[in-house]
């Protein structure tokens, strides 16, 4: 018998076929992305619980540039205290709040220029689910990341029974199974070891990738957050600026008209 170990990264190869599959939905996700971003607009990126590391993994990070706006609210991803106050238990809760991603929203000036990432495992969740909701009825296009297996098998919170997917113009597929997890230890009744990290993290940096060439093909080559070590400090510390500064006028531009079609 194959190792745990073994058996976990054959599992993520499986992971890694099944967004392969998927390439001609990434380069039309990549495609809407970058319009809206060589427009002067923004992606919104949001994610609950762990889907936040999705959100993260988009940018800011080596290896991203600006164009993308992560909404990560804390109360919905806070998990390192576990128990107690900003606990676990309240996250869990307020995912299925009806109403908060309206709030959320409430905040930016949004327009059918721009373009969303949602990322939600399950898609079933009230909070992702309402926000691609609201974000379609504002006319911005939605991309959608989940587990398909795991979303069909998943009952929804939606008073309609709505899931992510019914508010998404395009849906990607981790290839995460049903449950998450993908490793089956002898003795122990229930699987550990999950996949929808991987499978979210090789779409999420498939598409930024093909957004980054489509910028550069158009003559907007993006400033991509890159290592001293790999350009040299000084060239490093000039794009980390630039792309701070790229991004904080195009967050303005969410905020200048906040309120007043309301």
């Amino acid at each position: 018998m194959s190792s745990l170990t073994q058996q976990y990264l054959d599992a993520c190869q499986g992971l890694v076929e099944r967004v392969r599959q998927q390439e001609s939905a990434i380069l039309k996700a990549a495609r809407m992305f970058a319009d809206t971003i060589l427009a002067g607009r923004m992606v919104h990126v949001f994610g609950s619980g762990h889907s936040r590391i999705m959100v993260e993994e988009m940018w800011p990070r080596y290896g991203s540039f600006p164009g993308f706006n992560p909404i990560v609210e804390l109360s919905l991803s806070f998990h390192n205290l576990v128990v107690g106050a900003n606990g676990q238990r309240q996250a869990m809760f307020l995912e299925n709040v009806s109403g908060l991603a309206t709030r959320i929203l409430r905040n930016f000036d949004l327009s059918p220029i721009d373009s969303a990432l949602v990322i939600s495992s399950g898609g079933c969740n009230l909070v992702p689910v309402e926000m691609a909701q609201e974000f379609q009825r504002r006319g911005v296009k939605v991309v959608a990341i989940v587990s398909s297996v795991h979303s069909e098998a998943s009952t929804a919170r939606h008073p309609e029974g709505k899931k992510l997917s019914d508010f998404a113009d395009i849906v990607l597929d981790t290839g995460a199974p049903i449950g998450d997890a993908m490793v089956r230890v002898p003795g122990l009744d229930t699987p550990v070891a999950p996949g929808s990290t991987v499978g979210g993290c090789l779409l999420v940096n498939s598409v930024k990738a093909e957004v980054a060439r489509m910028l550069t093909e158009a003559g907007a080559p993006p400033p991509v957050l890159t290592a001293g070590v790999v350009i040299g400090s000084k060239r490093a510390e000039e794009i980390f600026e630039r792309a701070y500064d790229d991004h904080a006028h195009r967050l303005a531009r969410l905020y200048e008209n906040v309120g007043k079609s309301i």
